[in-house]
């Protein structure tokens, strides 16, 4: 069972000058957004979204690689 729920997929193709895909999801009974370069998976940015505020995330390279390969199966349907 995933410790972790994916809310939102988003792909934005004008982010940062190209292709990205924006993921929300919870973790914890919180909630962290990771923005990826749509062509390589790499991370842009990722945010803790709490008490309507942003703030730089601290997530394990493990929950990272699980959401990423969400993202990959997800854009590549």
């Amino acid at each position: 069972m995933k410790d972790y729920e994916i809310t939102h997929i988003i792909i934005d193709d004008g982010l940062y000058g190209e292709e990205a895909v924006t993921t929300e999801f919870t973790h914890n009974n919180t909630t962290y957004s990771i923005t990826f370069n749509k062509s390589d998976l790499e991370i842009l940015n990722k945010w803790v979204l709490e008490d309507n505020t942003s703030l730089p995330a601290n997530l394990s390279e493990e929950l990272i690689e699980l959401i990423r390969n969400e993202v990959k199966k997800s854009i590549n349907k």
